[in-house]
């Protein structure tokens, strides 16, 4: 289990996850809390953070429930499923991300959320 759990709530829906070892997900914990506006493109949920980095160990494809960062938005992206850019089952962000953590559980309530609802993460 990682140090760096965090609480994600969006809308009505909140789920539990964990930052990984990336330098940007370090960036991340320590510009905790964060308060933002969800935008959905697909089955992800992105809005931008105030962290400024680099493509770290940037990923075409992730995996369900993976969290991300997308640089050239600064933004944090949750993905519970196909994109728009997806083909087939994969899920493909617009352009690399930094795998930078994982949903605990079911990722796919989130589904539930609206674009423009509100978003906090906070450190648990």
């Amino acid at each position: 289990m990682s140090e760096r759990e965090i609480n994600i709530k969006a809308g009505q829906v909140t789920v539990s996850a964990a930052l990984n070892e990336t330098d940007t997900a370090a960036a991340i914990w320590d510009a905790l809390p964060i308060e933002a506006s969800a935008n959905t493109w697909g089955d992800e949920i992105y809005f931008g953070i105030p962290v400024s980095a680099g493509d770290e160990i940037g990923q075409e494809i992730v995996e369900l429930g993976d969290l991300g960062y997308w640089p050239p938005g600064n933004a944090f992206c949750m993905f519970f499923g196909p994109t728009p850019m997806s083909r087939g089952d994969e899920i493909r962000p617009a352009s690399p991300v930094t795998v930078i953590g994982r949903v605990h559980g079911d990722p796919t309530v989130l589904k539930r959320v609206g674009s423009g609802a509100p978003v906090q993460i906070e450190r648990v």
